[in-house]
This record gives C-alpha cells, sequence and structure tokens, in this order.
C-alpha cells in the first residue's frame, strides 16, 4: 500500500490527543503499520524546540519567533520522520500540522495566512496531510475542560479572544478545503466522536483499496 499521512486539527481541549490515541490503536488492530507523532516535537530537536515554544517565561517571545520556531521544529519532523515513513508505505498520525500554525499564528496573531503558508511550504516541501480532522468545539466549552488541568503552557494561557479567532480560523480553512479537512464534532461523547472518525477515514481508505 502507499503511505497515508492523517493530521488531528482542533483548540486546545478539543480532545486531539484522545482521538487520535484511539485512532492509532484502531488501525493497529487493522494490521497497519502507524508512527504516532505529536507538534511541536516528535524528534530529539523537535522536542527541544517544543520546550522553548510553550514556557511560560517565554512571554516576551516575538510573534515571528513563535512562527519560525513551529516551523524549524516541522521541518525537520517531516525530513526525519514523516516522509520516510511515508515512502515506506506506513501511515503517519500526526496531533497538529500547518493548519495548526496558519491559524494561531497566521490568523490568530495577525502574521498572515500567505506568510505562514509560504513559511511552511519551504520547511515541509509542500507536504499535505491526505485527510485531516477537525475537532469542533466551542471555545467556551474548550476553555471548561482546560480548567481541569493543573497547569497551562504558554499558548494555554491565552486569552478567550485569541481561542475565538483560532476557532474561525479552523472553521475558514474546513470551508477553503472541503475534500480534505473533515469536521468533527467534539462535543459528542467519545466514542461517537472516534466513530465519526472511522466512518471519514474508511472512505479514504477503501478508496485507496486500502481496506
Amino acid at each position: 500500500m502507499s503511505g497515508l499521512f492523517i493530521t488531528m486539527e482542533g483548540i486546545d481541549g478539543s480532545g486531539k490527543s484522545t482521538q487520535i490515541q484511539m485512532l492509532e490503536k484502531y488501525l493497529l488492530n487493522k494490521n497497519f503499520e502507524v508512527t504516532l507523532l505529536r507538534e511541536p516535537g516528535g524528534t530529539k530537536i523537535g522536542e527541544q524546540i517544543r520546550n522553548i515554544i510553550l514556557d511560560n517565561k517565554n512571554q516576551e517571545m516575538n510573534y515571528i519567533t513563535e512562527a519560525l520556531l513551529y516551523a524549524s521544529s516541522r521541518a525537520q519532523l517531516v525530513n526525519e520522520i514523516i516522509l520516510p515513513q511515508i515512502n515506506d508505505g506506513n501511515i503517519v498520525l500526526c496531533d497538529r500540522f500547518v493548519d495548526s500554525s496558519i491559524v494561531y499564528q497566521g490568523i490568530a496573531r495577525g502574521i498572515g495566512e500567505d506568510i505562514i503558508t509560504n513559511i511552511n511550504n519551504i520547511a515541509t516541501s509542500f507536504l499535505t496531510p491526505d485527510i485531516t480532522f477537525f475537532l469542533k468545539i466551542s471555545p467556551e466549552k474548550a476553555f471548561e475542560r482546560k480548567k481541569q488541568q493543573k497547569k497551562l503552557d504558554r499558548l494555554e494561557n491565552e486569552k478567550i479572544n485569541f481561542y475565538n479567532k483560532v476557532y474561525s480560523g479552523y472553521l475558514n480553512l474546513a470551508k477553503k478545503y472541503p475534500n480534505r479537512i473533515k469536521i468533527i464534532d467534539a462535543f459528542k461523547d467519545i466514542n461517537t466522536i472516534h466513530n465519526n472518525i472511522i466512518q471519514e477515514l474508511e472512505k479514504l481508505l477503501f478508496e485507496g483499496g486500502q481496506i
């Protein structure tokens, strides 16, 4: 089979981590070779960059610095892990990818969608996911979930207005790329969300003759 690149997107508190782990288990049970990754991070270098980006001590970080750090971590991840795995015919699951940078830095930070897209085209050699699941949940509900965490990182500590911009950015991207980005109602229960993701994924797998 040819490799597949699958990404999970959504605002913080949307349940991405839970759903991508459930998706990994589903694919492993189907006997696929699966690599699960997160962004920023996923490599030795990337994890060091992640620590810099999310450290609450780095409040003075310039928005351009932030955007370039994300792209740098992503460049390492793509070249070190994602492309080799896809070329070997495996499935790569990634918690966040370029869409996150477009909405967080491009839209919510105000840098501009085109600028962020161009930066990341260089970083990823124009790599695009085969399918992206956007877990749709209101910023207000997501904030309620995040309050249950003991410690929030630098990005998670942003105000609700910031996340309203992120949320709107995701909705606009989903409208722009409906064939790739599948909107999943993340307000439902965990198993229903998972089943909705599987339904969309199986369409892609059947089309590709992989199941």
